[in-house]
């Protein structure tokens, strides 16, 4: 069984029981959330349903924790000008347990 879930404008696949790191979301660690855009859903890997736009469905979850990627290093340079600039970005995520799809 897994399903086809928007959160956050991206589309993850998932199933019952699974750990994900989404984009963060708003909410304490432990606490419930539940996504209702599914825009797909197979029950085995035989049947499909498909929404149009999405089904009338979805997905519990919990929140697990909240963390940050790996540093991502941004360096632009000017040749001939003495012109260095140095910068960084960490994307923040939370990871979510996926509790049941309905």
């Amino acid at each position: 069984m897994f399903a086809i879930v928007e959160i956050r404008g991206n589309q993850f696949k998932v199933t019952e029981n699974q750990n994900l790191f989404v984009p963060k979301l708003s909410g304490e660690a432990g606490s419930k959330v539940e996504f209702e855009k599914v825009l797909m859903y197979s029950p085995d890997d035989k049947k499909f349903e498909i929404g149009a736009p999405s089904l009338n469905m979805k997905v519990e979850a919990t929140i697990v924790n909240h963390l940050k990627d790996d540093k991502v290093v941004v360096f632009k340079k000017k040749k001939r000008k003495g012109y260095k600039v140095t910068k960084g970005h960490k994307q923040q995520f939370t990871e979510i347990a996926i509790n049941k799809i309905s």
